[in-house]
């Protein structure tokens, strides 16, 4: 189980699962200061598209959740701005926690797939994302990587595995089409001003 390691959009609410982490993509659910992860329906939507549980589980989502998973990311990302706080003990608390039970089921077409022994427990999702934050924050290969989104408004951490390492968006197609986009307008701005 983790995250599917691509950008994608849900018709309702926009997740983004590019990062190269699925504690990463954690961090994505409150871009400028606008919470995404509001209720059961997003969790679980989120859930679901980030890899905590396979598709077609049945998950069912407590409200209560979506605050545990506020403060697991907060803690996350205490952490990764360098903070010395409780954070780091709460992360490590969590990572300690059963994550779901993976089994292998029998496909329609006799094929095998991976399916949940049970119906994951909040804590148990929780120990997935606190096993990757801690996975990412002891590798000091994945640590280089680490980077911060250059779009203007984007806060986005996500890991540069790119060729030459000279990744500079979160999302070449959101915040590198809009800095593209912006740099096209202010040439044709100077243009128009020229004589």
């Amino acid at each position: 189980m983790g995250a599917s390691g691509t950008g994608t959009t849900s018709t309702r609410t926009p997740w983004w699962f590019d990062s190269g982490r699925v504690c990463l993509d954690l961090l994505a659910t409150r871009t400028r200061g606008q919470e995404l992860l509001v209720g059961a329906r997003e969790l679980a939507e989120w859930a679901v598209g980030a890899g905590l549980v396979p598709g077609g589980t049945a998950l069912r989502v407590d409200p209560a959740w979506a605050p545990r998973f506020h403060r697991l990311r907060e803690q996350i990302a205490d952490v990764l701005a360098g903070g010395r706080g409780s954070a780091l003990d709460e992360v490590n608390a969590l990572a300690a926690l059963p994550p779901p039970a993976p089994r292998a089921v029998r496909t329609a077409d006799g094929s095998l797939a991976c399916a949940l022994a049970a119906e994951p427990r909040c804590e148990q999702l929780l120990a997935v994302l606190a096993r990757d934050a801690v996975a990412l924050l002891t590798d000091p290969v994945a640590r280089a990587r680490l980077r911060r989104c250059e779009g203007d408004t984007c806060e986005r951490l996500y890991l540069d595995t790119s060729r030459g390492r000279r990744r500079r968006w979160c999302s070449s197609e959101t915040c590198g089409n809009r800095e593209r986009v912006a740099r096209h307008r202010r040439r044709a701005a100077v243009t128009a001003v020229q004589p």
